[in-house]
């Protein structure tokens, strides 16, 4: 397997945990651990996350069913399903929920932080709550991590406003508020994408897939800070100024990428808009270099 195919294997598993299809996961993991040519450890460490979705979700054992990991017509029933999964681990082994906070609140983050992540949502325990949001509250946690645990928090039932850090800047975040999926983010994150696929869908699609995955998870490490306040304002340049932003810092992370004078001509970012357009660019770099640490 090439390099370049590898990244975008594994840019697609990273983003099917974080979006919680767990099925189509299961799925990739089965074939890149069929592919030759990789390093032991990379075979090792697909087994192991394989292992770990298929114990967390029996029912993706099954290869035969869909890609939510459920036949089609008991789609409704997949939280149900692992609601009772959780609970029979926790009847067979009374300290399940000590081991899943361990493995989140203790261990460096990694695909398996989120999926111990995903079974906390399903243990009626107020004690996980309290952890979680201790955990949140008293850590410099990666902003990714953040908004997975407010994510879980919400389904979790939990009620209320916690604050803490995220870039350096305190935010208050209202539990109940937070986005579970990414059609109910407000309209104007959206139109970024939408303003970004307008100028690269046709002439440039792999611009516009890896701006996709960039922005889906830049909108989610802002969550509650001014920056993403200033994108939900009602000036009409502020989605043109993002766009542009992240037009930009996606052509400067891929070869022949086109230059900035160029980018800020096709989202009309005159010079009076050109210091936000900057400062746009460098939340998105703070970000970025926030995912190499």
């Amino acid at each position: 397997m090439f390099p370049k195919t590898l990244d975008f294997y594994q840019i697609e598993l990273t983003r099917m945990l974080e979006t919680e299809r767990y099925g189509e996961a299961a799925e990739l993991l089965r074939f890149l651990l069929q592919c030759q040519g990789q390093d032991d450890r990379q075979y090792a460490e697909w087994s192991n996350l394989l292992n770990w979705l298929t114990d967390a979700f029996p029912m993706l054992q099954n290869e035969a069913m869909d890609h939510t990991g459920l036949p089609e017509d008991e789609e409704e029933g997949e939280d149900i399903i692992a609601r009772r999964h959780v609970e029979a681990k926790l009847a067979e082994d009374h300290e399940y929920a000590d081991k899943l906070l361990r493995a989140v609140t203790e261990k460096p983050m990694s695909e398996q932080t989120f999926l111990a992540l995903e079974q906390l949502a399903y243990l009626d325990r107020p004690e996980v709550d309290e952890a979680l949001i201790d955990w949140l509250t008293r850590n410099e946690l990666h902003p990714l991590l953040q908004y997975r645990v407010l994510q879980i928090l919400k389904r979790r039932g939990t009620h209320g406003v916690v604050s803490f850090f995220r870039f350096g800047e305190k935010v208050e975040i209202e539990i109940e508020a937070v986005p579970i999926k990414p059609e109910e983010f407000p309209s104007p994150v959206k139109q970024v994408l939408e303003r970004v696929g307008d100028q690269t869908q046709v002439h440039d699609p792999t611009l516009f897939y890896f701006a996709q995955e960039l922005w889906t998870q830049f909108i989610m490490a802002i969550y509650g800070t001014m920056d993403y306040r200033s994108l939900l304002s009602d000036e009409d340049s502020m989605i043109d100024i993002w766009a542009a932003a992240l037009h930009q810092m996606v052509a400067d992370s891929l070869p022949g990428g086109i230059h900035e004078e160029e980018i800020r001509s096709l989202y009309g970012i005159t010079d009076s808009l050109r210091l936000r357009f900057e400062q746009a660019c460098r939340s998105m770099r703070q970000f970025a270099n926030a995912g190499q640490k």
